[in-house]
């Protein structure tokens, strides 16, 4: 396995120009299987005998066992077909679009069987590593694991991230009294990943706390050179390009049958329309959070009110802001959205380092760390009252909520006391916005610099502070504050960077990783992924807010990067490349993974508009939410994020369901606190299908809400059935065998 994975990232990592024309990962949209290949083993006898068994089984799609008695009250046959398909109480009736006779999807019944089994165990490593970090995996999908499983799904064993919930009226949200009293506990990294002990002699000798399991490094690479393999594999590539076609035109049939009767759901549907649909911009820089007429104006503006004032130090020697401009041969006044010049354009096409140069307004960095930075002369006042004024827009709009990312570099462990400082002091909260933390992919800087003297020391700088917070959160009580309001990890950087590191058993630890080279963009998922995984466990345990990992992922570089996260991700921002790989493609659809697409950045950054994928998986099912990335350099208005849905909705011609489909997603995808979604999608919105779905808030029709539910029932329905029908035949053989050495035994003289 390990030695076909190395195979695989080797082909995958060769230059474009001499790329096969079809790739191991890739499938080209028109991909005919080979007419005389297909004859050839559809006409063998040994299929057609295996085809035959097949339609003998009982084929009806099954609903999971574990579903409500509300959702099976009403059964009713659709055109007299041998496929049962349940209707709801509250979905009205709509037209069906049913598959019978023999599904194998085209391919051969051993190609079928190989590739259920793949799927199959591709789905149960992500469960695993899911559950382990107290991040999210879909009830029905895991359901139907359960019932191949043979065992019984309990509702209990499902875990949740925890997420803080928004302060009720009159409570201030930075108040320290609440916080839980220090422990003496002892946090220590060992190759590269933070353990928490009972004191410094466990720590010595390593013996961590019980119940907070680490992610096993040897059991991780073998899953993960497992699913190399299976992205690779003819067979299931096949299978899942031919599965993805179905579920597109399936979508387009569903589509023109019943457009017309989503449409009268939604007209009957009182008070509630797109426009008073909660929606979350579910990815967003908060160093671009502001449009580009934003930051001109408020640049004006304080240096009307502040031009006397000092804000930078240079070599001991104060500056005002009004010798800050003058030395820049500027004058605000003159200043224009063309000359800030922060907008991103044609130049930056596929130009990552150009589009990082539209962060300096009027390319001077110095106006970059007045007016953008937490760490200044002046405290990060500005960026902190920037903030707030699109926090207080977000208000005024009431419906939109966003997810802004700060950065932490690891250059030094005093970082997060820093952020943390700009933080309270500045009092930079708001109930529209849910804190997250990026880490830019950049060790190969500092370490060239000598700012960290090996890749574990940068990790340990990252996370050892927030294991810290956790213990003693006395210690440090504007620290524990941030934390409460802070729900995930991001990782974000240039993905079409190669580091030309394959991440195996062989990799070098953290601590032993002293070149100024990059590691790989797994290796850095794996030790973000695993040090997450120990801070929840620390922070369950102490009846903390969980955190949810959510890095940048498939924007450029390999679909690699998209198996990684389909590991370690509760969900992922972009996912462009998975168009690249219909086998990921699928696993996406089949694990539900939520991905916050922003169609305007890509089309300034790596590909244009009409060829972006978000319509071509949003009628896949694919969970797909809208998003801004960086309002300053892409978006013209005071609402960007409203300004992403009307252009997707012109370019793709979106219907007003396919867009409050998309809002719902996007409050799904969030870290809203469980009692925000309570009230904004209803109170059984963790449910699947039309049960968790209220259209009087979500407004999305409950005909959608059936149809996506039961289009995902279909699919794991085939590979439940194939799965249990295989490893029947292997029981029912193994029995044979047993039964023909007894009598073979009792013959015998």
């Amino acid at each position: 396995m390990l030695a076909f994975a190395e195979k695989v990232f080797a082909s995958e990592t060769k230059g474009e120009g001499v790329r096969d024309e079809i790739s191991m990962f890739e499938v080209q949209d028109d991909c005919p299987i080979l007419q005389q290949e297909m004859a050839h083993h559809l006409h063998t006898d040994e299929d057609t005998d295996k085809r035959k068994k097949r339609q003998q089984k009982c084929r009806i799609m099954t609903l999971p066992s574990s579903m409500s008695n509300q959702a099976r009250k009403v059964l009713a046959p659709v055109a007299e077909v041998l496929l049962d398909t349940p209707t709801y109480l509250e979905v009205p009736d709509f037209q069906r679009v049913a598959i019978i006779g023999d599904y194998a999807s085209g391919v051969t019944m051993d190609d079928f069987e190989l590739s259920c089994k793949g799927v199959y165990r591709a789905l149960t490593i992500r469960e695993k590593y899911m559950r382990l970090a107290y991040q999210r995996f879909p009830l029905t999908t895991s359901q139907y694991l359960r019932e191949i499983e043979g065992e019984p799904f309990k509702p209990e064993h499902t875990v949740q991230p925890v997420f803080t919930s928004p302060p009720k009226k009159g409570e201030d949200p930075f108040n320290t009294k609440c916080l839980p009293e220090n422990l003496s506990w002892v946090a220590r990294m060992k190759d590269g990943v933070i353990y928490t002990y009972k004191d410094a002699a466990a720590a010595d000798q390593h013996k961590p706390i019980e119940n907070m399991p680490a992610p096993d490094y040897i059991t991780f690479i073998d899953d993960m050179n497992f699913l190399i393999a299976l992205i690779a594999q003819g067979p299931t590539k096949t299978y899942t390009h031919r599965r993805l076609k179905f579920l597109m035109s399936k979508f387009n049939v569903h589509e023109m049958l019943n457009e017309m009767e989503e449409l009268k759901e939604l007209k009957l549907n009182p008070h509630r329309d797109f426009y008073n649909c909660r929606k979350v911009d579910t990815h967003i820089h908060a160093a671009a959070c502001m449009n580009q007429k934003h930051l001109l104006r408020f640049i004006k503006k304080s240096y009307q009110v502040d031009a006397d004032r000092v804000v930078q130090n240079v070599k001991g020697k104060d500056v005002t802001m009004k010798e800050l401009f003058a030395n820049l041969n500027l004058h605000p006044y003159d200043l224009t959205v063309d000359s800030l010049d922060v907008h991103a354009g044609r130049q930056t096409f596929q130009r990552f380092d150009k589009f990082n140069a539209k962060y300096n307004p009027v390319g001077a960095s110095e106006l970059r760390d007045l007016y953008m930075k937490t760490e200044n002369h002046i405290d990060g006042e500005y960026f902190a009252r920037i903030i707030k004024e699109v926090a207080s827009d977000l208000e005024d709009a009431r419906y939109q909520y966003a997810e802004p990312r700060l950065s932490i570099y690891g250059c030094n462990p005093n970082e997060w006391t820093k952020l943390s400082g700009w933080f309270n002091k500045h009092r930079v909260f708001s109930p529209q916005l849910k804190w997250m933390i990026q880490v830019p992919r950049i060790y190969d800087v500092f370490r060239g610099r000598n700012f960290v003297p090996h890749f574990g020391k940068m990790l340990e700088n990252i996370f050892l502070p927030v294991f810290q917070a956790t213990i003693e959160p006395h210690a440090n009580p504007e620290l524990s504050i941030f934390l409460k309001h802070v729900t995930g990890f991001d990782s974000v950087d240039d993905e079409s960077k190669h580091s030309g590191h394959m991440f195996c058993t062989k990799s070098p630890k953290p601590e032993e990783w002293d070149i100024v080279k990059n590691p790989s963009y797994t290796y850095y998922i794996y030790y973000m992924y695993a040090n997450i995984t120990m801070i929840n466990h620390l922070r369950k345990a102490r009846g903390m807010n969980t955190f949810q990992f959510r890095p940048h992922c498939g924007e450029a570089g390999a679909v690699t990067h998209l198996l990684a996260s389909f590991m370690t991700a509760d969900n992922i921002s972009h996912g462009l490349n998975l168009k690249k790989s219909p086998v990921l493609q699928y696993l996406y659809f089949l694990a539900q993974i939520p991905i916050a697409m922003s169609p305007l950045s890509n089309n300034s950054l790596f590909l244009e508009y009409a060829k972006n994928p978000l319509l071509e998986f949003l009628k896949k099912g694919l969970i797909v939410s809208l998003s801004t990335d960086d309002p300053m350099q892409f978006h013209y208005t005071r609402e960007p994020l409203m300004e992403e849905y009307a252009i997707a909705a012109q370019v793709f011609k979106l219907s007003t369901c396919d867009m409050c489909e998309i809002s719902r997603n996007s409050v799904l995808q969030s870290s809203l606190s469980a009692e925000e979604k309570t009230h904004f999608l209803g109170p059984d919105y963790l449910k699947e299908g039309p049960e968790g779905n209220d259209i009087r808030k979500t407004n999305v029709a409950q005909i959608r809400m059936a149809y996506r539910y039961e289009t995902l029932c279909y699919e794991l329905n085939l590979i439940k059935e194939e799965v249990g029908i295989a490893a029947s035949d292997l029981e029912r053989n193994q029995l044979e065998v047993l039964l023909y050495e007894e009598k073979r035994e009792k013959s015998s003289p």
